[in-house]
């Protein structure tokens, strides 16, 4: 199962608060991401977040079309919650009101995978 990893810019010293936000995050409806006629496209496995100093790193096992996963989430009442509730705590702001301004801000986060290698991948 692939991974993909999107940056925060944040503001440092104020991992407390951040860690509060995502103690308190509303788990999405379904890790099913359906297209428009209802067939499943892709699928959230599993999620991580990371922070040190003024960077945060969202971690996300998927399977599937990654950017069915960034609409998906652009949609979901908890993950709109969480960015609003880092507004503050950026030191590079987020346009991720809509879901085109999440999807945008999502590919430019993203990290390029350099290696994965799983257990799971072994024969």
């Amino acid at each position: 199962m692939p991974f993909a990893a999107i940056t925060y810019d944040i503001k440092a010293g104020y991992e407390k608060e951040i860690s509060e936000i995502f103690g308190n995050f509303r788990r999405v409806g379904s890790p099913v991401v359906q297209d428009e006629s209802g067939g499943e496209t892709a699928r959230i496995l599993s999620t991580a977040v990371f922070i040190r100093d003024d960077t945060m790193v969202r971690v996300i096992e998927y399977e599937g079309d990654l950017d069915a996963i960034a609409r998906h989430m652009a949609t979901q009442p908890g993950v709109r919650e969480v960015e609003e509730k880092l507004a503050p705590y950026l030191s590079r702001p987020r346009a991720t009101d809509t879901v085109e301004g999440f999807v945008a801000t999502f590919r430019r986060s993203l990290l390029t995978c350099m290696a994965q290698m799983s257990v799971r991948d072994a024969a």
